[in-house]
């Protein structure tokens, strides 16, 4: 069977770096074809290349597809041959419908007009198709991810495609939509799409792919072919990191000492519904040189937790008392509780941590600018000193400190939003999703990071989704369900089986 799609030797270059170096990538017809790499491995920048983001010229190689070789001069082009790719940051736009979304640049007219009538039955097929029964006048903002990121393949399906490229389609997603999403694609392939998954989660990419391409510093390590025989997770990622990880989680002693924060009875409300309580009577500690984790399902109310103590950054009619050293502080404001010596770091980096235009340097130094500053005016060599400071100690990829973190990969930018958070010299640090959308080596330097931070001393929190990443980092997990705590357990005694049955007990009572 000849290919549906051959990238040969590709090379990408940008200033002071080169992101791809002479890579390979064959994509038979109907396959569904996996790509792994590290953060800042270039495979975003092999998706955009294949789609004409990065137009014919702008790059070395040749792409062949439907056996014919293919000059895209940009997305349309690409599309129009019917390469669709979905970015992990959702293109759709909040305040418009499901049917306007998806026909927004296509669409359904006569005359110059547009056939609503048309573009809203057509959209009902599609998200039959995907398996959604919104209504097409539903708006997007009114949709919860999972629902969106269907409604972005409903997109896809309405421009005919035959190669669709998703890029952490599951990075945002529970369990539950995970599992949703992965049926589909099997059956798009069923249909004869051919799918290329980028995918940080080892176990999915095993569940539905035919083959998987590993890709280190932008090289093309090799090709695996999971019908040849079982690949398991340990033989990805030596390939991804260049090295054996037996244990993906670094060995810590813990020297815990005496309670150094505290909250008690902490209530807080929904933002619009003032009636509608979302933290109930919430009691929780973290001991000096302790990690502590929180468990639960989505909107167990973890972030909302967090936001809500976090210079009241969540909800209304907030109460309970936070205690550090044994003394009352005050954190009505974000200004407040970072002053108190309190620190989060959010789950959205890119739209809530971080200032992506701007350059390292801006983006370390924003939340405790006096340091840096001499009679209110920013000394700038002193903030680049800082940056350099932290890029060697959090080991940041980067060109150098002045390279803008929009160019980053997603690891390098979770660096970056730590080192921030660092730089205000916290005794409390909330990690809230530390390691969402990264890849397997940097979640270990992530990991060693908060091992770090607990030796010092500072007390750390860490919000996840993931449980073996609590069970393997955590000195002690609580769990959460419907904005309160149901469960806690030292993590010598903790497993998936009693986290979750927590959980469930709970959520029936």
């Amino acid at each position: 069977m000849s290919a549906l799609l051959e990238m040969r030797g590709i090379s990408k270059s940008f200033p002071g770096v080169k992101a791809l170096k002479n890579v390979t990538l064959s994509v038979q017809p109907g396959e569904i074809h996996a790509i792994c790499g590290e953060n800042g491995a270039g495979k975003s920048t092999l998706m955009k290349v294949l789609s004409g983001v990065y137009p014919h010229g702008s790059f070395e190689g040749e792409i062949v597809y439907e056996g014919q070789p293919q000059h895209f001069k940009d997305i349309a082009d690409s599309e129009e041959r019917g390469i669709i790719i979905i970015h992990q940051e959702l293109a759709l736009v909040p305040l418009l419908s499901i049917a306007e979304n998806i026909f927004l640049g296509n669409e359904t007219a006569r005359w110059g007009v547009i056939d609503w009538t048309l573009a809203k039955n057509r959209t009902r097929e599609l998200l039959k198709t995907v398996g959604l029964n919104e209504s097409p006048d539903t708006l997007i903002t009114h949709l919860g991810v999972g629902k969106q990121q269907l409604v972005e393949i409903a997109k896809a399906l309405s421009k005919k495609v035959k190669l669709l490229i998703l890029d952490e389609p599951t990075a945002s997603l529970n369990e539950s939509d995970s599992e949703n999403l992965l049926k589909l694609l099997v059956e798009f392939k069923r249909q004869g799409i051919a799918s290329i998954l980028i995918s940080h989660k080892l176990n999915e990419i095993a569940k539905v792919s035919d083959r998987i391409t590993i890709l280190r510093d932008g090289y093309t390590v090799e090709t695996l072919d999971f019908d040849g025989g079982p690949v398991n997770e340990d033989r990805i990622i030596k390939g991804m990191v260049g090295r054996e990880m037996a244990d993906r989680y670094p060995k810590r002693t813990p020297q815990i000492g005496e309670t150094l924060f505290e909250l008690k009875d902490w209530r807080a409300f929904h933002p619009i519904h003032a009636e509608r309580e979302m933290i109930r009577g919430v009691n929780l500690s973290v001991r000096r040189g302790e990690v502590v984790g929180i468990a639960g399902l989505m909107g167990a109310g973890r972030t909302e937790l967090a936001m809500s103590l976090f210079g009241r950054s969540y909800g209304q009619k907030i109460s309970g008392e936070a205690r550090l050293n044994g003394q009352v502080i005050d954190v009505s404001t974000i200004e407040k509780a970072i002053k108190a010596g309190i620190a989060y770091v959010t789950e959205d980096r890119k739209h809530l941590g971080l200032v992506l235009p701007d350059p390292i340097t801006q983006n370390i130094s924003l939340a405790n600018l006096p340091k840096i500053a001499k009679n209110l005016v920013i000394r700038d060599a002193h903030e680049a000193e800082v940056a350099e400071g932290y890029r060697k100690r959090l080991s940041i990829r980067c060109s150098d400190v002045m390279q803008k973190v929009m160019n980053l990969s997603g690891g390098n930018q979770q660096k970056v939003v730590l080192s921030k958070w660092l730089f205000t010299d916290p005794h409390l640090l909330i990690l809230d999703e530390p390691t969402r959308g990264v890849d397997v080596g940097a979640k270990y330097e992530i990991y060693t990071i908060i091992n770090q931070l607990a030796d010092e001393g500072r007390g750390v929190i860490v919000i996840s989704s993931e449980m073996p990443e609590l069970l393997g980092t955590c000195d002690r997990i609580y769990v959460m369900n419907e904005g309160r705590f149901v469960g806690e357990f030292p993590a010598a005694e903790a497993t998936q089986e009693k986290i979750m049955r927590a959980i469930m007990r709970n959520g029936e009572a």
